[in-house]
C-alpha cells in the first residue's frame, strides 16, 4: 500500500508519541523498512520531537499563559467569523517539526563555518609564529653573516607595511645597530624604510646615525631620513658634519641633507 505523505507524517509523529494501535504500528513499522525516505524523515521527526519535549521544561508564568490565552481566544474568534480551521494538533507538530528541522540546518552550517573559520586562523597564526621563530633564529646567527643576510631579507617579507611585528622590528633595530657586517646592516636599514609610518622607528634611526661607523652605512641612513623628510635628523647631520673623524663624503652628504630638510 503506498501511502500519501500526510497520512504518513501524521502515522510516524503518532508511532513516535506512541499513540498508534498495535494494526497501525506493524503498518508504520513496515514502511519504514522498505521505504528509505520515510525512514529518514522518521530519524528526523524523532529528533526534533526530542528537543520539543525537552523544551517543553522552560514552563511560562501564570500570568503570561493568562495573556497569552486571551490573545489566541481572541485570534480564534476572529477566525471563526471568516473560515473554518481546518489544522489538527497532528499538523501543529509537524509545521513545528518542519521549522526546528529548517532553523536546525542553518545553525549547523553556521557552526560548521564558524568552526571551520576557527581552525584556518589557528593554523595561520601557528604558521607565522614558526616563521618568526625561524626568522629570528637567522638573524641571531652569529656564526654566518650570509644566514643574518637571510633572516633581515625574511623579515623584510614576512611582515606588512601597515601591521608591523614589534619583535621582527626590534630584531632589526638590533641588526642594524650591533651586527659585525656591514652589508647585514645595510640590509637592516631597508628593512626598516618599510615602517617609516611607524614613530619609534624613525627614532631608532636617526638613533643608529651617532653608533654607525661605517661610510656606506652612514650615507644610506642619511639619505633615507632626507627621504623620509625627518626634520629630527638635522642636529644629527651637524654632529657628523663636526666630527673629524667623519669622512669628507659622509660630511658632504649630510650638507646636503640640512639643505634638502630644511
Amino acid at each position: 500500500m503506498n501511502m500519501d505523505q500526510e497520512t504518513l507524517l501524521g502515522m510516524i509523529i503518532d508511532y513516535i508519541d506512541g499513540k498508534l494501535n498495535e494494526v497501525d504500528k506493524q503498518v508504520i513499522e513496515q514502511e519504514l523498512v522498505k521505504n528509505a525516505d520515510a525512514y529518514k524523515l522518521y530519524e528526523q521527526l524523532k529528533e526534533v520531537m526530542q528537543v520539543m519535549d525537552k523544551s517543553e521544561k522552560l514552563e511560562p508564568s501564570e500570568k503570561l499563559m493568562q495573556k497569552f490565552e486571551a490573545a489566541l481566544q481572541v485570534e480564534i474568534n476572529e477566525e471563526q467569523k471568516s473560515k473554518t480551521v481546518f489544522f489538527t494538533p497532528a499538523w501543529y507538530r509537524a509545521a513545528a517539526a518542519a521549522a526546528l528541522l529548517i532553523v536546525g540546518g542553518g545553525v549547523g552550517y553556521w557552526i560548521s563555518q564558524q568552526n571551520q573559520q576557527r581552525s584556518e586562523l589557528a593554523a595561520l597564526q601557528l604558521e607565522m609564529q614558526e616563521t618568526r621563530r625561524l626568522v629570528l633564529a637567522q638573524m641571531n646567527n652569529n656564526q654566518s653573516a650570509s644566514q643574518r643576510m637571510l633572516g633581515v631579507m625574511a623579515a623584510y617579507e614576512s611582515v606588512q607595511a601597515n601591521k608591523p611585528d614589534d619583535e621582527i622590528v626590534e630584531a632589526l633595530v638590533t641588526t642594524m645597530n650591533n651586527d659585525g657586517n656591514s652589508n647585514v646592516r645595510l640590509a637592516a636599514i631597508e628593512a626598516l624604510s618599510k615602517f617609516t609610518g611607524e614613530e619609534n622607528v624613525r627614532k631608532a634611526l636617526v638613533q643608529s646615525l651617532s653608533v654607525q661607523k661605517d661610510p656606506v652605512v652612514q650615507i644610506a641612513l642619511i639619505q633615507l631620513l632626507v627621504q623620509m623628510k625627518e626634520k629630527g635628523a638635522v642636529k644629527s647631520f651637524e654632529q657628523i658634519i663636526d666630527d673629524e673623524q667623519v669622512l669628507p663624503a659622509v660630511k658632504d652628504e649630510a650638507h646636503a641633507g640640512i639643505f634638502k630638510l630644511s
